[in-house]
């Protein structure tokens, strides 16, 4: 039987309440860690063209790529859990394309989780450009220039 609209709609609204919230948590806890004052002091004296400053750019991207991989993988388990995808690697792999709005094809899901996946790929470029703006930000630090 097919889950009603609503039921997609509420699980949904539900990941999006949680996905907005570990972002929220995750970019606040990694710009807690680098407005301390130590990490203050230290940013003023890097090069961003050093391989500190290298160093630097990564740290925060990987520290990035890292939280949107939890926020997929939330959505790859929703999508397992509710049977509308035939495996693991199928669940990861339609959440990370929903995500970042490359959205293949909907033929990877059954039609009646779509919603799912279409409130995925919103989130997806909010989410996305949250942490463009956070990471342009914490560039700016190292080159105030």
């Amino acid at each position: 039987m097919d889950p009603p609209i609503f039921a997609e709609f509420a699980i949904s609204a539900v990941l999006v309440v949680i996905c907005v919230t570990v972002h929220g948590l995750g970019l606040a806890g990694l710009s807690r860690i680098l407005r301390s004052e130590a990490a203050n002091e230290r940013l003023k004296a890097i090069n961003p063209l050093s391989l500190r400053g290298s160093l630097f750019t990564l740290g925060i991207v990987v520290a990035m790529v890292a939280l949107h991989g939890v926020e997929i993988w939330l959505f790859a388990f929703t999508y397992l859990f509710t049977h509308a995808v035939h495996g693991f690697e199928e669940a990861l792999y339609f959440s990370t394309i929903s995500y970042s709005t490359v959205g293949y094809s909907d033929t990877h899901i059954l039609p009646e989780w779509r919603l799912v996946g279409a409130f995925e790929s919103i989130l997806g470029v909010i989410l996305l450009g949250w942490s463009t703006a956070f990471f342009l930000r914490m560039i700016s630090r190292i080159d105030p220039h």
